[in-house]
């Protein structure tokens, strides 16, 4: 059995920010996001994806997570995955 994990950028319809996460059930995820559960984002709703990555294990979504929230990554997001 083969499991993803997803690194994902999604992109606030409310006032334009980005948020960068990691999941192994990308819909879910976002859903929660947009029904508020997720305590960060809920008073940025609506939330929309613009980017994701398919990663063979958790480990390595979680690792380019943090890379994109870090300054080098979050240059390299915006110049190469949302434009």
């Amino acid at each position: 059995m083969i499991c993803m994990y997803f690194t994902y950028i999604i992109q606030s319809d409310a006032d334009g920010r980005y948020y960068f996460g990691s999941t192994s059930d990308l819909e879910k995820r976002i859903k929660h996001h947009n029904d508020g559960i997720s305590r960060h984002t809920r008073k940025y709703r609506p939330w929309r994806l613009v980017w994701c990555g398919a990663f063979g294990t958790r480990k390595k979504a979680e690792d380019f997570e943090l890379y994109l929230k870090s300054g080098s990554g979050y240059a390299f997001s915006r110049k190469r995955l949302i434009g």
